[in-house]
C-alpha cells in the first residue's frame, strides 16, 4: 500500500515538474535576448546650449539624464534599496519567498498576482514587457530577471534600472529626478531628499510631492523608517529628515525661457536629422543664444506690452470659471505648471474680494492679496471689477513668504510684441521673443508675421540715393507733391500733415518726413530701392509702387533686423544664424555651422548711412534714446491708423528690432508710433545687452564726393515715377 502511494506522489511530482518545465518553454520561447542590454542605451534628452555652455532647450519623449553608477550618491542606493528590494545583493534575480506570500494573499483575496517584484524583476518589466498585471508576465519578468542576474553584475543591474525607472511628471531616472524635483544632481541629494525620490517607483502619481504633497511626506518618512530598520542610518538622523519639509525647489523647463527660439531649432533639427535622432538620440546643439540677453528681451516686451495696455486704460471682458461650470478649488492654468519667477506675468484666479479690502487671488500653490494701489491704474475699485472666478492677468513683484507673493494687476487685451536681438560680427541670434505666450500662442511674430514696416524701410531709399552719389547734407524740397501713376494720381503727405520746406537729407531722414523719401525713390527708381532692399536680406515680395518707399510693403521683423545688420558691419551682412555646432550622443560632430558673409554695399555708402541714422537717434524721432549716451543708431517705423509700431536700430556690436501690434492689424491707438511704443521696449533691452561691455564707436564718416542725386530732384529734368502696380 505505502509502495503504491509513493508511486503516485513520485508520478504527481514528475507531472508537476514536466508541466512546470512546459510552461516555462513556452513562456521563454518569444523572450527577448538580454544580452543586448550589453549596448543598450535609453532614450535620452537632445540638449540645446546657449553661447556660454547653459542648458536653454531640450526634446525628448522621455526626459532622462543617463548616469553611472557613482553618480547615484549611497544614500539613494540605501533608501531604494530598503524599501524596494531588501535582499537585492544577495538573490538571484526573483525573490522566492516575497513571490510566493504575495501570491498566496493575492489568492486568497481573489486578486490578480501582483506585488513582491524585485529591482532585476522590474528592470525587466520596464525594458521589455508590458505593464498589464497577469500571471504570463509575471513567470516572463521572472524568467528575464534570472537571464539578466547571469549576465550582469549588481552594480550594472542597478544603474540601468537607476537610469530607466519613471518618476513622474515625465521624468525617467534618478538624476533627471533629482535635477526636476531638487534642482540639483544627485550626487549632492540630502537623506530626506533621497528617501523622497526612493520613494517614487511604487506610484509616481499616487506619490507626487506636487500633486499630493501630504502622501509624498508619508511615503518619504515610510523610507526613512526602513532604512533605520536595516542599519543604514542612526535614529537622529530619521528623526531629523522626518521632520523636514518637501523642500521642492523645481526645475525650470529649459523651453520655457526661449521657447520661440528653440522651436525655430527643433524644426531644423527635425527636418535634417529626424524626429527620432532629435527626440531620442542625445544630440547635443550649441546655439548662439545669450540666456541673460533673452530673459532681458522676454522682460522688455512684457513690460512693454504692460505699460501700452496701462495707457489705454481697463478694458474688463475677464474669463470666469465658476460661469464656465469649474471650481476654484479644482481649476488649474496652464501657466501654474512651471515655478512663477520674479518679475514674471502670469494669470491668477481671484478666490475673494472684499469691499474695501481688495481681492485675494491664487497661482499654483501661491496665494497673493491685490491691494487697491495695485490696480489703482485701473481707475476702478478692485470691488466694482473683480469678482471670484475671474481670471486676471498679473504681475510678480515680490516673494514675500512660504506659498505667498505680492502681485500687481495688469490686462491683456491682445497686443502681441516681438523682439530679435543679432550679433553683428557673426550673425548669431541672442535673444528671440516672438509673442506674449508661448503657450497660448506659438506663432513666431519675430519671424513668421509680415507686417507693413512703416518708415523703417527708408533707410534702403537713402542708401541707394547715397550709393549713387548723393550727400547726407544734400537739400530736398519738403512740400506738397502729386504723383502721376497709372492707377490716378498719388498725394501723399507727412506725419504731422505740415512741410518743412527746402531740408537736408539727414534731417529728412531723422525726422521721418515722407515728402522726401518719396521723392528720392522717385528719382532713382523704385525698382532700385527694392534691389537695394533684396540685397540687403529682405527676401518678402516688394511690389513695385511707389508706396513701398514709405513701408507699404509686408516684412519680418527678423529680415529687417538682419538687414539692418549691414549698416554697423561696414557694408557686409552676416547671415543670421542659430546654431554653431550639433553632436551626437558620443561626442561626435554632426556639423559646425560658420558665418556666412557677403558684400551689400560700400563701406563708404554704409558709413554715411550709420552716421543718418545716427542721427535719428541724437536728434529725431528715436530722440529718447540719446538718454542711453552710448553709440546707437536706428530707425523708427509707424503704419497707417498706427497698426504696427517698429523701431530697428544697432550699436557697434549688436543690431536689435521690435515690433508691436495686434495679430488682427487693428489699430494701436491714436499716437502709438514707434517711438512711444516699441523704443521703450528696444532702450531697455539695449540697455541691458551693452551694460558692463565696451561699446565701441561707429566708423567714421568718409570724405564726401560732390555730386549729388538729391540736388536734381526738383529738377525739370526729375527722372518720371515709374509704374505703380497694386
Amino acid at each position: 500500500m505505502m509502495g503504491r502511494v509513493l508511486f503516485g506522489l513520485l508520478v504527481l511530482f514528475s507531472a508537476l515538474i514536466g508541466a512546470s518545465s512546459g510552461l516555462l518553454l513556452v513562456y521563454s520561447t518569444d523572450l527577448p535576448q538580454v544580452e543586448q542590454l550589453e549596448h543598450y542605451r535609453p532614450s535620452s534628452i537632445t540638449e540645446l546650449y546657449d553661447d556660454q555652455g547653459r542648458v536653454v532647450g531640450s526634446f525628448a519623449l522621455q526626459r532622462r539624464v543617463v548616469s553611472n553608477y557613482a553618480d547615484f550618491p549611497e544614500v539613494l542606493r540605501e533608501a531604494l534599496i530598503s524599501i524596494e528590494d531588501k535582499d537585492f545583493y544577495r538573490h538571484w534575480g526573483i525573490n522566492v519567498w516575497r513571490i510566493a506570500g504575495a501570491a498566496y494573499r493575492d489568492i486568497e483575496s481573489g486578486g490578480r498576482v501582483q506585488g513582491a517584484s524585485t529591482l532585476t524583476m522590474q528592470l525587466a518589466r520596464n525594458l521589455f514587457l508590458s505593464p498589464d498585471r497577469s500571471f504570463r508576465r509575471k513567470i516572463e519578468e521572472a524568467l528575464l530577471a534570472i537571464q539578466i542576474e547571469r549576465h550582469f553584475t549588481k552594480q550594472q543591474i542597478f544603474t540601468l534600472y537607476a537610469n530607466q525607472i519613471f518618476l513622474g511628471h515625465g521624468v525617467y531616472g534618478f538624476e533627471a529626478a533629482s535635477e526636476y524635483y531638487f534642482s540639483k544632481p544627485a550626487r549632492d541629494l540630502t537623506l530626506e531628499q533621497a528617501a523622497l525620490l526612493a520613494g517614487l517607483p511604487k506610484a509616481p502619481g499616487q506619490y507626487s510631492p506636487i500633486l499630493h504633497p501630504d502622501r509624498a511626506i508619508k511615503r518619504r518618512n515610510l523610507v526613512i523608517n526602513a532604512m533605520l530598520e536595516d542599519g543604514k542610518i542612526m535614529a537622529n538622523q530619521a528623526n531629523d529628515a522626518r521632520g523636514q519639509p518637501l523642500g521642492l525647489k523645481l526645475q525650470h523647463d529649459p523651453n520655457s525661457l526661449a521657447p520661440y527660439f528653440v522651436e525655430e531649432v527643433r524644426r531644423y533639427l527635425e527636418n535634417r536629422y529626424g524626429t527620432d535622432q532629435v527626440h531620442q538620440g542625445g544630440l547635443r546643439v550649441y546655439t548662439t543664444l545669450d540666456v541673460d540677453l533673452e530673459r532681458a528681451a522676454n522682460r522688455a516686451v512684457l513690460d512693454g506690452l504692460a505699460a501700452y495696455e496701462r495707457r489705454h486704460g481697463w478694458k474688463a471682458h475677464l474669463e470666469n470659471v465658476l460661469s464656465e461650470g469649474q471650481s476654484l478649488t479644482s481649476y488649474e492654468h496652464p501657466d501654474w505648471e512651471q515655478e512663477p519667477e520674479l518679475g514674471g506675468y502670469l494669470h491668477a484666479l481671484v478666490t475673494a474680494v472684499v469691499p474695501h479690502g481688495g481681492a485675494t487671488v491664487i497661482f499654483g500653490r501661491y496665494v497673493a492679496t491685490l491691494s487697491e494701489a495695485d490696480g489703482a491704474w485701473t481707475g476702478h475699485k478692485l470691488e466694482d471689477i473683480l469678482r471670484a472666478g475671474d481670471l486676471v492677468y498679473v504681475k510678480i513683484l515680490s516673494f514675500t513668504g512660504e506659498a505667498k507673493a505680492h502681485v500687481s494687476l495688469e490686462q491683456d487685451s491682445g497686443t502681441q510684441g516681438a523682439l530679435i536681438a543679432i550679433d553683428n560680427a557673426t550673425g548669431g541670434i541672442k535673444a528671440m521673443v516672438g509673442g506674449r505666450d508661448f503657450e497660448e500662442s506659438k506663432f513666431n511674430r519675430a519671424t513668421q508675421a509680415l507686417r507693413q514696416a512703416g518708415s523703417s524701410f527708408k533707410p534702403y531709399v537713402y542708401t541707394a540715393a547715397i550709393d549713387q552719389g548723393a550727400r547726407p547734407d544734400d537739400t530736398i524740397l519738403d512740400a506738397p507733391v502729386t504723383f502721376e501713376t497709372a492707377s490716378g494720381p498719388y498725394v501723399p503727405h507727412n506725419y504731422d500733415e505740415k512741410f518743412e520746406g527746402t531740408i537736408t537729407l539727414r534731417r529728412a531722414l531723422a525726422q521721418s518726413r515722407n515728402i522726401p523719401a518719396l521723392k528720392l525713390a522717385n528719382t532713382i527708381g523704385i525698382r532700385t530701392v527694392i534691389d537695394y532692399a533684396h540685397r540687403f536680406g529682405i527676401t518678402s515680395n516688394l511690389p513695385a509702387y511707389l508706396p513701398v518707399a514709405l513701408g507699404a510693403a509686408e516684412v519680418t521683423l527678423f529680415e529687417q533686423a538682419s538687414a539692418f545688420s549691414v549698416f554697423p558691419n561696414d557694408g557686409v551682412r552676416v547671415s543670421p544664424r542659430y546654431i554653431t555646432k550639433v553632436t551626437d550622443y558620443e561626442g561626435r560632430v554632426l556639423e559646425e555651422d560658420y558665418p556666412d558673409v557677403r558684400d551689400v554695399i560700400a563701406a563708404r555708402t554704409a558709413r554715411i548711412m550709420t552716421s543718418m541714422l545716427r542721427e535719428v537717434v541724437l536728434h529725431g524721432t528715436g530722440i529718447a534714446a540719446a538718454s542711453l549716451k552710448l553709440p546707437l543708431a536706428g530707425k523708427t517705423g509707424t503704419t497707417n491708423d498706427f497698426t504696427d509700431a517698429w523701431f530697428v536700430g544697432f550699436s557697434p556690436s549688436m543690431t536689435a528690432g521690435v515690433w508691436i501690434g495686434y495679430d488682427e492689424k487693428k489699430s494701436l491707438g491714436s499716437k502709438e508710433t514707434g517711438a512711444h511704443a516699441a523704443l521703450p521696449i528696444w532702450m531697455e533691452f539695449m540697455k541691458v545687452a551693452l551694460s558692463g561691455r565696451e561699446p565701441g564707436d561707429f566708423q567714421p564718416m568718409p570724405d564726401l564726393a560732390p555730386e549729388s542725386v538729391a540736388q536734381r530732384v526738383d529738377t525739370p529734368d526729375a527722372a518720371p515715377a515709374e509704374e505703380e502696380t497694386h
